[in-house]
This record gives C-alpha cells, structure tokens and sequence, in this order.
C-alpha cells in the first residue's frame, strides 16, 4: 500500500486491480480471502464485510467534502480522496460524482435520493433547486442513477436509485 499526502488531496494505492468494478464499492463486497477475513471479524481486528467505504462516504458528506475517486490502474487500485471545495469550484464530473455515491449511500441506507436530500448534501439553499435538478439530469445520461418511479412526472417528488438497483 503507497499513501501519498498533497496539499488539496490524500492518495491512496493498493496492489491489484480489484475483485468488484469501481462503481460498486459503496454497496458491493468481495474479500480476496475470506477465510482469512472471517477470522479477522471475529478478532475485530476489521470492519464488517465491506462497510468502510460508505462509513468514509458519510463522513465526506458530513463535512461536504468532494466525492472521493476510485480508480482501477493496470495493476493497482487508486482512491483518491480529497480537501473541501466550495461547490461553485467543484468540476461537472465532482458534482456527477457526489450525486452518483450520494444515490448510492441512500439506496443502502434504506432510503431514496431527492433534490432535497442533494441539495442538503451541497449545502445549497432551497431557491437554487435548479442547479441540484441539472446535476441529477446529468447523472441520470451517465446512466448512473434513474428515477425510482417512472409513472411519476413530477420533478419536485421525483427520487432516485442507482442504475444498478
């Protein structure tokens, strides 16, 4: 493992490319060795099947911080984890990223995303709804989110899930 500490950024590395695609990590869980793992539970010496990520993602939205980046290289995996932007600073694909793994915190919290819940997540002020609206429309042509209803026509009781759900 390389941890490499920036002034905006924490880079983290990990050797070999990993068991599930990227895009999952929030609800996803595959343990190269699970025996070894299961024994490890039991000594507590680590967290239950997966949940570190979305325990990281609750506290990056806790401090409304960036979306972290995961990324599967050649022959590593690369997550990226950033220092607080103001969200006028933050790029299209930040706020399509912060929208996609705040979905997905949602869904395996038992609960929907809404423009709401979005905008609360950004820190945006009720008034400025459009600009939560546009941010989900974008991630819904990324086809990474999709409305949890499609009879329903309404944008202001409209929630989502992930694309995968």
């Amino acid at each position: 493992m390389l941890i490499e500490l920036f002034q905006d950024r924490l880079e983290i590395a990990n050797p070999g490319k990993p068991l599930i695609t990227t895009l999952r990590f929030i609800d996803e869980y595959k343990s190269r060795n699970e025996k070894l793992a299961d024994c490890m539970r039991r000594m507590r010496i680590c967290e239950e099947l997966g949940s570190g990520i979305d325990k990281v993602i609750i506290e990056i939205e806790k401090h409304q911080l960036p979306a972290p980046v995961f990324l599967e290289m050649e022959r590593h995996t690369k997550t990226t984890l950033f220092s607080h932007i103001e969200f006028k600073n933050m790029s299209k694909n930040d706020r399509i990223r912060s929208c996609y793994q705040h979905c997905c915190l949602k869904y395996v919290s038992n609960e929907t995303m809404t423009n709401k819940t979005l905008r609360e997540r950004f820190n945006i002020d009720p008034r400025n709804s459009a600009m939560v609206s546009r941010i989900i429309e974008q991630a819904i042509k990324q086809e990474l989110i999709k409305n949890d209803d499609e009879e329903n026509t309404s944008k202001k009781y409209a929630k989502y899930i992930p694309i995968w759900a």
